[in-house]
Order: structure tokens, then sequence, then C-alpha cells
């Protein structure tokens, strides 16, 4: 079955969680896909990671809201073994502002539900799902819940973005899960002639079973296939590097993750100094030695 839908959340995580998905979504996940572990690194309430444990399954719960931070930690470094599952529910783009509206006093930089514009989103949502499959063992499926927007007449289709940036010899499933008691949903819109969004979609992909554990020989097909922004590969490099490097161990880092793009650019090693200079993800915090910002 590919289309599901939950009228009711269910006794897991919180009512008060804006956004919160039914505990039954993962239920009829963990069914299907069986993972003895399992990381939920946008964990919100707990709704996933309760499911789990009631099911016996060995689960992480990771947060911005609690200290993880998806864009600048490794996964796998934070839980200290590879997975089963890693599976994400990310916001849908601005729809629902979450750092100093649903927790916390102020916004947070890294909150992906307060990025600058719809390719910034595309750009961290693409790390968290390359941080996320290295997280996941050889044969091992990530995916994430998304939903499209409409945003001034104009619809985003996030899920058609995000299957079209990662490797396509990966994807495995698109579930379509209907949404209930949508704010929207509520709402009256005197010139809207199209139908509202009241479907999301559930993405799976699966790392092969031939990888070597290395984030980035794993991100290196992800990024071939992949029209990334040179700055998404430059940010992916720190990660890999702890998040802070010499211009040497950069330059050899981005060569790895993203080889064909360096051999069709004579002058790549001048672009990745241009990224670090221009972006706000970036600092410098010594001669010749760059961090994230």
């Amino acid at each position: 079955m590919s289309i599901y839908s939950y009228p009711e959340r269910g006794k897991w995580g919180s009512s008060k969680w804006r956004g919160n998905c039914s505990g039954f979504f993962y239920l009829d996940l963990f069914k299907q896909l069986r993972p003895k572990s399992f990381i939920d690194p946008m964990v919100g309430s707990g709704t996933s990671v309760e499911v789990a444990s009631e099911m016996g399954i060995e689960a992480w719960g990771l947060d911005l809201h609690s200290g993880f931070n998806v864009l600048r930690d490794s996964i796998l470094g934070c839980v200290g073994r590879q997975v089963d599952l890693t599976f994400s529910h990310l916001p849908y783009g601005t729809m629902i502002k979450y750092s100093g509206e649903v927790w916390g006093d102020q916004p947070h930089p890294d909150d992906l539900s307060r990025c600058i514009s719809v390719e910034d989103f595309y750009d961290k949502a693409i790390l968290t799902l390359v941080n996320q499959r290295e997280s996941v063992r050889p044969g091992g499926y990530f995916g994430t819940l998304i939903a499209d927007h409409r945003i001034r007449g104009q619809y985003i289709s996030y899920q058609a973005e995000l299957i079209a940036r990662m490797p396509a010899n990966e994807l495995r499933g698109v579930l379509i899960k209907a949404q209930h008691n949508t704010m929207s949903g509520s709402k009256t819109y005197s010139n809207m002639k199209l139908p509202f969004i009241t479907h999301e979609y559930a993405i799976l992909w699966q790392r092969p079973e031939k990888t070597v554990l290395l984030l980035p020989v794993m991100a290196r097909q992800a990024y071939e296939r992949v029209q990334s922004s040179w700055k998404v590969i430059v940010r992916s490099a720190l990660i890999a590097l702890g998040g802070k490097a010499t211009l040497k161990e950069l330059y050899d880092q981005v060569f790895r993750l993203a080889p064909d793009k360096a051999a069709n650019n004579l002058h790549w090693a001048a672009k990745v100094r241009q990224v670090l200079q221009t972006y706000t993800w970036f600092k410098s915090i010594e001669r010749g030695v760059w961090a994230l910002a």
C-alpha cells in the first residue's frame, strides 16, 4: 500500500507540537521496513521514538531544540553506530516556524523552518539527507516526510526537488499520506481557485550494499548526480572534517566529494575560496583556516 490516511494522531508525542505527525504512520512504516534500530534527527515532541520503543526498536531522537544541529553535527558521530533506518520529518519550508515560536525564545539560524529562501531550504534539506545517509548501514533505509507548499499562488514542490537532487538509483519509494486538520483548511481564500494541499509525501531511499563507510565516498554519488551548488559541497566537506579545516584539507575533501565538478572547472580551488568568502555559512578563524559560521 502506498496511500495512507490517519485521521487520529494517537497517544504518542504531544498534540501541542504543531505539525506533529500521527504515530500510526510510524507504526505502519516500522511494520513495513522492520528495522531493529532507528534514528529521528528531527524528533520534535518524540512521536517516532515513542512508537519505536513500544515496538522494541532501539531508537534515538535528536533535535535542534535539544542541542543537536543536523547541519553541523554528524548523526553517526552523535549516535556512535550505524542503524537500519533514519527518518526525518522536515519542516515544510516556512509554513510553520519552529524556533522562537514552537520552542525557544529566539529564532535559530540553522532552523530549516527559518530559511531565507526556497533555494536555501533545498540546500539545507539535502545536507540533512546526506547526513542521514551516512548514519545508516549498507542496505539500510533513510527518508523524510515532506509536503508541498503554495506561496502567494506559486506551487513549491519540495518533494519533487528533493527527489531530483538525490541519487536516482537509491530511490525506493514515495508514499502519499493524507493531511488532516490543517490550518489552511479552516480558512477562506476569496481568490483561491485551486484545491488545497491536503497530502504529504514519505520519500524513502536505500543506501547501496557495497559502500565504503566514509562520508566522502557515500556522498560522492549523490553529488555527482545532483546539480548541487558549490556552497553545499563546501559545507558538507567542512562537516566531514569536523567543522574546521585548513584550505589544503578542504581542497582534498571537496575533490573527494565532487571529483567531476572539480575536473570540469580548471579554477575549482578558486571557486572554493570564493564560496568561503561569499557566504555567511563560513568564517575565517585565522589565515588559511576556515570553519562553519
